[in-house]
């Protein structure tokens, strides 16, 4: 407690109280720095200056302000300088493609990198780490100015060229996951290899920007981004000799999903995506999605800004997958994606879509943990069994006797009877 000046004790607390979600994101640096505000703004008496305040706050208060602040703060500091000394992005006037380091802009009104100025720099393998079942590769990829992507390359153990999978999470995420075993056993069960990744402006892709700069605020940028970024991962997988790349799929998590679907309609290279609760129907996702705080919500629900977002929409792209594999999950108790919206996205599926729907969280799990999650991506890009070499066809050929001739030698067996 703390003495208000007037020989009184006012309270000290947190107020308003972060939910459970917004802690688990916070402590593991996953929930921007701007929503820290609001969770870890503390009533504190106003007769005080606030250095006094601060001073005399109780410990625990401090430890848990520390906890969400350390973790959010870490989290865009990795990898941030990139190699030489590049990290510092330059001034970005709002509306505006960033300059890659090519020198061309990069346009955010087109999906294909055809032409584009994107040039990739020399990967940098950073890490190798060797597993009984499996390798895991930490590569720094880079090609655009101040942005180095973490990609994580996971191969298993005997297979000389396995099918790639990408796997891309939601915002807001990290790559965490690719460093745990379980996961990275799971995913290259069965002789698959796994490609992970953070989308722009996510993890540790965020830095050097305004706290009011978010990946929903800019989130033709980010799209767009993540699309070119997909295409240019294709284009390193293409040199590594140790992929089989005619046969890539991709697994997208909400704007991951999103991401998968854009991809998939600009680079034939992704034969299959499998979608989990994927974004989309812009004006009712803007509208209703519990993700953006309400005090901006007005900001995404005007006409400019919808406008903008309009032909990233992935209702006007799932009818064009056709030709592709694909499967559509969705978790009904999921709130960043409102009901409305994941009606939208299942009603615009290609007649061969395979379509899921779980009631809730619990459901999801009980159907898919122990991974089995990625094995309806595994089975479609599966490669066919190899026919057997043609001269073990010969041989089984002349070895083996004409039916007429088991049936002469059946009839001309001692004891048997036959029907003339």
């Amino acid at each position: 407690m703390l003495q208000d000046g007037q020989g009184g004790k006012a309270a000290v607390g947190l107020a308003p109280a972060p939910t459970v979600r917004q802690l688990r994101l916070l402590r593991t640096g996953q929930l921007p720095f701007r929503f820290l505000v609001s969770a870890a703004e503390l009533r504190l008496p106003s007769r005080q200056p606030d250095w006094m305040v601060w001073g005399k706050m109780r410990t625990k208060d401090l430890l848990l302000l520390t906890a969400l602040l350390v973790p959010s703060l870490c989290a865009g500091i990795a990898w941030a300088q990139g190699v030489g000394g590049d990290s510092a992005s330059p001034p970005n006037p709002a509306g505006q493609a960033r300059t890659p380091r090519a020198g061309g802009v990069e346009d955010w009104n087109s999906l294909s990198l055809a032409g584009g100025p994107l040039q990739a720099e020399q990967p940098l393998l950073a890490e190798k780490d060797d597993y009984p079942q499996f390798t895991r590769e930490l590569i720094q990829v880079k090609w655009r100015f101040g942005d180095p992507i973490d990609l994580y390359v996971i191969r298993p153990k005997g297979v000389a060229k396995p099918p790639a999978i990408l796997y891309l999470y939601t915002y807001p995420s990290e790559t965490d996951r690719f460093r745990n075993q379980q996961f990275c056993f799971d995913v290259t069960r069965g002789g698959f290899a796994a490609v992970g990744f953070v989308s722009a402006l996510t993890g540790h892709r965020y830095k050097n920007r305004p706290m009011k700069e978010w990946f929903v605020s800019e989130l033709q940028e980010a799209l767009v981004t993540s699309v070119h970024d997909v295409q240019m991962i294709l284009d390193y997988l293409d040199t590594r000799d140790d992929l089989d790349t005619s046969r890539i799929g991709m697994f997208g998590e909400g704007s991951g999903g999103t991401i998968a679907v854009l991809a998939a309609a600009t680079d034939p290279r992704i034969k299959v995506i499998d979608l989990l609760d994927p974004w989309g129907d812009w004006p009712d996702w803007m509208a209703k999605s519990e993700l953006i705080p309400q005090a901006e919500r007005a900001n995404y629900v005007k006409p400019e800004f919808l406008k903008k977002v309009a032909p990233l929409d992935p209702l006007g792209y799932l009818p064009q997958l056709k030709l592709r594999q694909v499967r559509i999950q969705q978790v009904m108790d999921d709130d960043f994606t409102p009901k409305i919206a994941k009606q939208q996205i299942e009603s615009v599926a290609p007649r061969t879509a395979q379509l899921r729907q779980y009631d809730d969280t619990k459901e999801f799990f009980h159907a898919v943990s122990g991974g089995r999650l990625f094995q309806w991506m595994k089975d479609q890009i599966r490669p066919a069994p190899a026919p057997p070499p043609a001269n073990a066809v010969s041989q089984r050929a002349q070895t083996t006797p004409a039916a007429s001739e088991q049936v002469d030698s059946v009839a001309r067996a001692p004891g048997t009877v036959t029907n003339k």
